[in-house]
């Protein structure tokens, strides 16, 4: 990795001076980088895919890492809550197991102890080619996107193009079905948005993930009070047991009436396309009406809709089906 200056921020408002007094540089991968558990940069440093001239560690800051009620039947999880806290926080798994299954599922026992919930929202893709050292792709400043067409069985099929990278965040779409939003502090001021809103497609910045500017750290997760976050689940297929990133997954939460007709339901896909992947028309469809063979058969399938699968990687369509199926039918349990 390239030298870098080292700096222990003790408060947000002095990480973001850090990181907006650092050296200057057009290319985004050039600027300063907050770090929490820094499970991924430290490798992207390693990698050269980043490289910052000033590293601001962010876990000297008090009072990011809690995770509390907002008073309200809602959760506010701060940034620096480490994915292990999440998934074993006994409030989570109560109110909102959806997220702690989420958090559980990602990697091992020891990257979920130092690892972040800010951090995993904010990783950057898995695809090989962007993190193989000798490969100037799309997302690094060159002209191809070399996974289209080659070796591209874990890549995009929702949402690709240019680039074709799938995001790798397992909490990301959990939160997104439970309508979080997220705090952002930067040189301008703090904001909140949806979460929905905070990544962004290919099309729209290549080099980028999500809407983060130079400078701006995220502060704070909040998931509001919501009948079907308490009836939530995440369903994850991954070719190895531990240590490994979503092929496809699913982030499903409902709200069953009285009758068992579906009152409210959020889907949301993960490891088929660049960002996490709303599908509003299956949630349409499904509204109103009973989980039962044939609604399951046709969510899936609208679920899908619009997928367009690259040379190796058309396997995920009825991998992806299947885990919507399986998904809303635990939950209908």
């Amino acid at each position: 990795m390239n030298a870098f200056e080292w700096a222990n921020a003790t408060s947000v408002d002095q990480a973001v001076k850090l990181l907006k007094s650092a050296a200057q540089s057009s290319d985004p991968d050039e600027a300063a980088r907050p770090m929490g558990g820094g499970q991924d940069l430290l490798t992207s440093m390693k990698a050269y895919i980043v490289r910052p001239p000033r590293v601001v560690n962010l876990k000297t800051i008090s009072g990011m890492d809690g995770i509390a009620s907002d008073g309200k039947g809602g959760l506010k999880i701060g940034a620096l809550a480490t994915i292990d806290a999440v998934a074993e926080h006994d409030e989570v798994k109560k109110n909102f197991p959806g997220l702690a299954e989420a958090a559980e599922s990602i990697g091992t026992p020891q990257i979920r102890h130092l690892g972040t919930i800010g951090g995993n929202l904010c990783q950057r893709p898995r695809c090989w080619y962007f993190r193989l050292e000798n490969y100037k792709c799309l997302k690094k400043g060159g002209t191809d996107c070399f996974s289209a067409g080659k070796e591209d069985k874990f890549n995009a099929i929702l949402g690709g193009g240019p680039s074709f990278i799938v995001h790798p965040s397992d909490t990301a779409p959990m939160l997104i079905a439970m309508n979080a939003t997220v705090s952002i502090t930067g040189p301008d001021g703090s904001r909140n948005i949806p979460l929905e809103q905070f990544f962004t497609l290919p099309d729209k910045d290549v080099r980028r993930e999500n809407v983060l500017k130079d400078g701006e750290i995220v502060t704070e997760i909040q998931i509001p009070a919501a009948a079907m976050n308490k009836n939530s689940t995440y369903i994850k297929f991954k070719e190895r047991d531990s240590l490994d990133f979503a092929v496809s997954a699913v982030a499903a939460a409902v709200e069953l009436g009285s009758d068992k007709s579906v009152k409210q339901v959020r889907l949301v896909l993960g490891g088929v396309a660049p960002i996490p992947w709303c599908v509003a028309e299956a949630e349409k469809y499904l509204t109103g009406k009973k989980i039962s063979d044939d609604t399951l058969a046709q969510t899936a399938k609208l679920a899908l809709t619009g997928a367009t699968p690259l040379n190796q990687n058309g396997y995920k369509i009825p991998l992806t089906q299947n885990l919507v199926r399986r998904a809303l039918t635990k939950l209908n349990a």
